[in-house]
């Protein structure tokens, strides 16, 4: 009769590291199968997201190059290619301004402009 123990394969020194790597492929694999390449934003794709980025970005540096325009108080959305500005301006012009400086951002494809004047 053999009176030998038997291990369980978790029990062997890598036996539970490479479960848990085995079970993060696994689980990322499925992950990325479900969802594809789309980000979640109205199923964005990931090329018009990292687009949309940048039309953003070069919004803002605009604002902070043009002394008039109040960088900070003004927020900055794209999607698809439309700008959304909302926030606070201090005035028409600087209004008028900020939504100017979007639309001469390359691949703008339109501009919301929802700054509200501060009394």
């Amino acid at each position: 009769m053999n009176t030998t123990p038997t291990r369980h394969p978790l029990d062997h020194p890598l036996g539970r590291p490479l479960a848990t790597l085995l079970t993060a492929l696994t689980l990322g694999v499925g992950l990325l199968a479900t969802t594809g390449c789309a980000v979640t934003r109205d199923q964005q794709s990931v090329g018009s997201y990292v687009d949309d980025a940048a039309i953003t970005t070069a919004v803002k540096a605009r604002f902070i190059d043009n002394k008039t325009v109040d960088a900070i108080a003004i927020s900055v959305e794209t999607l698809n290619g439309t700008v959304m500005l909302s926030g606070f301006a201090k005035s028409s012009a600087e209004k008028t301004v900020a939504e100017s400086l979007a639309w001469k951002v390359e691949g703008v494809k339109g501009v919301k402009n929802e700054l509200a004047i501060r009394p």
